[in-house]
This record gives C-alpha cells, structure tokens and sequence, in this order.
C-alpha cells in the first residue's frame, strides 16, 4: 500500500513539473485599477545587471548584460560580459535548468535559483525574475502584487525586496509616444538578505526595452 501511494504521489508530482512554467499572472490582463501594463507569457527583452553578493564573507560585484526570452514552456536566459563576450547560458523548462558556462560542461538541477548559486557564485532568481520583469510579484502574505509608479515596492514570499526605481512605456523608444500607453518596468532593484538557507545578494536591472511578444 506504501508503495502505491509512493509511486502515486511521484506520477503527481511528474504530471505537475511537465505542465508548464504558466504564471499565476497569465490571464493577460492586469487587475483594474493598477497601471502596470498587462502581464505576457511571451517575452523577449535585453538589459543590464549589477549584482553585489558575498564571497568568503567579503563583497563582491559583478555587471553584466543579459538577452532574456520567454514562453509559458520555457524561459532562456544568455549572459554576457560588458565587452560582449558569452559567460553563461541557462535554459529553464519545466523538466530542470541547465547552466552551461564557457568552456565548462552543462550543469543541471531542478532549482535554477540554487543552481546559479553554486555556479556563478551569485543567485539569479530565474523563477521568480519571469514576473518581475513585467511588474508582478507574489507578496509575502501570498497575495498578487502588481506594481504601478504609486505602487512601487513589496517583499515578495521568498524574502526578496523589490523596488521599482523607475518605468517606460510601450511605444516610447526612439522617442515615439504612444497615446494611453501603459507603463513597464525600467530599472527594477532587488535585495535579499543572508539567511540560513542563503547569503546577501543584491540586484539592479536595467531593461533596455518594454517586453514585446516575439515575432511568430
């Protein structure tokens, strides 16, 4: 009987992890009353990152620049130094994470935050960075969070700050304006404490470009 259950229990599991990396934010349009523009499954955006974290308990820093592409089944996350070189790939589905490093074999878990940990020496909270890009969150008390100019920071239920530092709207770039356009994330920075599951780690991301779905 403990053996059925068991092996019950596991196809659960299996059948959950293989569904998708869905959002609780899909719906593809952002509760009334907020400013943030509508949430999308599909993204595909570029930007920077400096991160500060602690290595041998001293601060360390490190920026990068980072292609960032992103469907319900999969998100793909390329990192790059400032002069354009490739540091690392990671490819996330619902089945694991791969992170390949150059010149380093491939690396996979089924925790993408645990596994950029241990490889680049920093987290890169992959899972949690598919809503924060767009301005969504799941806060501390487990309750949507969805970010405007007016609503700009929440602690999310994994113990990261996030503050929405500033915002563009859709259409802006190259100085075009589009009437009644929504605003999106701009820069976006992100703390996390030391805990015993964890060390410091903070964030700053620049998006260079309002999430736009990708060409078919």
């Amino acid at each position: 009987m403990l053996k059925k259950l068991v092996s019950f229990t596991a196809l659960c599991l299996s059948l959950s992890a293989c569904s998708s990396l869905s959002s609780p934010f899909s719906s593809g349009a952002a509760p009334s009353g907020k400013a943030v523009a509508p949430y999308r499954e599909q993204v595909e955006l570029t930007g920077r990152l400096n991160v500060v974290y602690q290595k041998d308990d001293k601060p360390e820093s490190a920026t990068v620049n980072f292609n960032w592409q992103q469907t319900a089944q999969r998100t793909d996350v390329t990192l790059y130094s400032p002069l354009g070189s490739t540091l690392a790939t990671i490819a996330v589905t619902p089945q694991q994470a791969v992170l390949t490093q150059s010149g380093k074999a491939p690396r996979s878990a089924p925790d993408v935050d645990t596994l950029s940990a241990q490889m680049l020496g920093w987290s890169l909270p992959v899972s949690g960075l598919r809503d924060w890009l767009q301005g969504y969150a799941v806060g501390a008390d487990g309750q949507p969070f969805v970010a405007s100019p007016a609503n700009d920071s929440v602690t999310t239920k994994d113990g990261w700050r996030l503050r929405y530092v500033s915002w563009q709207e859709v259409g802006q770039n190259a100085g075009e304006n589009v009437p009644g356009a929504l605003p999106q994330p701009r820069r976006i920075d992100a703390e996390r404490n030391a805990s015993a599951q964890a060390d410091a780690v903070s964030l700053r991301i620049v998006l260079d470009a309002a999430p736009s779905a990708p060409a078919p």
